[in-house]
């Protein structure tokens, strides 16, 4: 296992050694950490040995190029994300490339993990005397919330990591849940799950938790779907009771057709309505960007006006998308998974360049 966590002395020399090559934008100071403006994720593709090496390079490379933000989940790739991380982790460590503490791990839970969804579920958790679930706590036939099984996947990402701290654990799309269950029974849950975080917290299992989401964020107070911001950091504070919570992230999808984060009204903070960013901000949150650049499906050609305002330089569509959402302000990073070594190149080739600042970004989206 290896011991440690992300340390505020370890990330801040991280961005030091790095900025001999990348710029001084491209580091940012978090809740006392130094985090890449860019992260890694370890989303797509298949579940073979071919994927690993390919993700674990990716992982490497990353690493090595100035990015020490690195995000996975249970769920990815049946459980060989978090593998793959392990592998990678491991050989940057053996090789004293970087050190634990320079590296902020996050992962995720929530989904199930297995392709035998139910059956997996049953024979793990129903017809496991350990735990107190039922096949009811399984909502869509993919995904649960019950305290006890957060805890255990909690423990087997530990595991597939190899590591004693995740810096950062997320509660996997939770609104996947909501339209199934009544928002009270939604509430109720997610306030057992962050008292199961926040013990885990104390134990030094964790050291921040926040939730994922794709919709939750996103969509207006009146859809189904939608997250209350404010009443889950209200729910994370009443169970820290004196000390703070640590509910301190949130992780949605932010990119160039997909905006809705930062300019779309959804969360109540404070008797105003605010795009989930600010709102986060304001709520003393910090958020990550996933879809970084839509898994490239989204992507089409872009206008010269774009390209220009995103920067000349830039020479992919890809990259540029990229740029435009590492630049959103108040966002802390954006992810986006890599596997090929020419793809990664041209990511990684952004570290050097700086984010667009405030002026620009908001001259940009107009």
């Amino acid at each position: 296992m290896i011991s440690g966590k992300a340390t505020i002395t370890a990330t801040k020399s991280y961005a030091q050694v790095h900025q001999t090559k990348s710029t001084r934008e491209h580091f940012r100071e978090i809740n006392d950490l130094t985090m890449s403006s860019i992260g890694i994720g370890t989303y797509l593709g298949k579940s073979d040995v071919a994927t690993d090496n390919l993700v674990t390079e990716a992982i490497i490379k990353s690493v090595k190029s100035g990015i020490n933000l690195i995000d996975t989940a249970i769920n990815y790739r049946s459980q060989h994300g978090e593998m793959s991380v392990k592998a990678a982790l491991i050989q940057l460590i053996e090789s004293q490339i970087v050190s634990r503490a320079e590296l902020i791990i996050c992962s995720k839970g929530g989904f199930i993990p297995n392709r035998e969804r139910e059956k997996w579920f049953k024979q793990e958790y129903v017809d496991n005397s350990k735990f107190n679930i039922q096949m009811t706590d399984m909502v869509a036939g993919i995904h649960c919330m019950h305290p006890e099984y957060i805890q255990d996947q909690l423990e087997r990402s530990l595991t597939n990591l190899g590591v004693e701290t995740i810096d950062i654990y997320y509660l996997h799309n939770p609104e996947t849940q909501l339209g199934i269950i009544p928002p009270e029974e939604f509430y109720r849950r997610l306030k057992a799950v962050f008292a199961v975080l926040e013990k885990a917290a104390d134990a030094g299992k964790i050291t921040a938790y926040g939730i994922a989401t794709w919709q939750g964020f996103r969509v207006p107070p009146t859809d189904a779907k939608h997250i209350d911001l404010a009443k889950a950091k209200s729910i994370a504070q009443q169970i820290a009771g004196g000390k703070g919570d640590r509910f301190q992230f949130i992780q949605l999808p932010v990119n160039l057709t997909m905006q809705e984060a930062v300019s779309t009204p959804t969360q109540p903070v404070d008797g105003k309505i605010l795009p989930a960013i600010r709102a986060a901000n304001k709520l003393g949150i910090n958020a990550i960007a996933s879809a970084s650049i839509a898994q490239a499906k989204n992507l089409v050609e872009l206008p010269q006006n774009i390209i220009h305002d995103l920067g000349e330089n830039l020479k992919t569509d890809a990259v540029r998308a990229l740029q435009f959402t590492r630049s959103v302000p108040g966002l802390s990073s954006a992810l986006v998974g890599m596997k090929s070594p020419q793809h990664t190149a041209e990511n990684l080739a952004l570290t050097s360049i700086a984010p667009l600042d405030a002026a620009d970004f908001a001259q940009l989206i107009g």
